[in-house]
């Protein structure tokens, strides 16, 4: 009998766990669809997409004209309780995946990604500003000083 009550334990916290993470990726459904922003290369669109209950695609790519350029694709999961931004851009890093790890999620509105060890950039994040607008910011140390970029996003589906 206390067989059965251990196990019927571990089995709950097991789901609970999985749940708890399921409903992390959840809270960031706002991220979902595809985001434009005007630069002088052209526009940048970034698309993100649901692959599964714990992960989420990401690519961004420029238009101009009728070209388009892929820029970087991510994958956005959820292992060892953080979040995981793991960015592969083209012909950047050998064209191997870096993976970010996410700072603890205190506002899923706000969303922060750091790799100390990468060359530039150290840090990635994204804010909520509305319901169809988001600002997303690359920064750290390049070159021995401090550099940042941002790039405001409108939602257009």
């Amino acid at each position: 009998m206390k067989t059965k009550l251990i196990l019927s334990i571990i089995g709950i916290l097991v789901i609970g766990s999985w749940a708890q993470q399921q409903r992390e990726l959840d809270k960031l459904e706002w991220l979902l669809g595809t985001w434009e922003t005007k630069t002088p290369k052209g526009s940048l669109y970034e698309t993100w997409s649901k692959k599964s209950p714990t992960e989420f695609q990401g690519k961004s790519y420029y238009l101009k004209n009728k070209d388009t350029l892929l820029f970087e694709s991510v994958r956005l999961i959820e292992k060892d309780k953080k979040l995981h931004y793991i960015v592969s851009v083209k012909n950047h890093n050998h064209d191997l995946p870096v993976d970010f790890v996410s700072k603890e999620i205190k506002d899923p509105a706000t969303l922060l990604f750091e790799n100390p060890l990468h060359d530039f950039p150290q840090a990635i994040s994204y804010k909520k500003q509305g319901k169809d607008s988001l600002i997303a910011e690359i920064s750290g140390k390049m070159n021995g000083r401090m550099a940042h970029q941002k790039f405001p996003m409108k939602k257009v589906k």
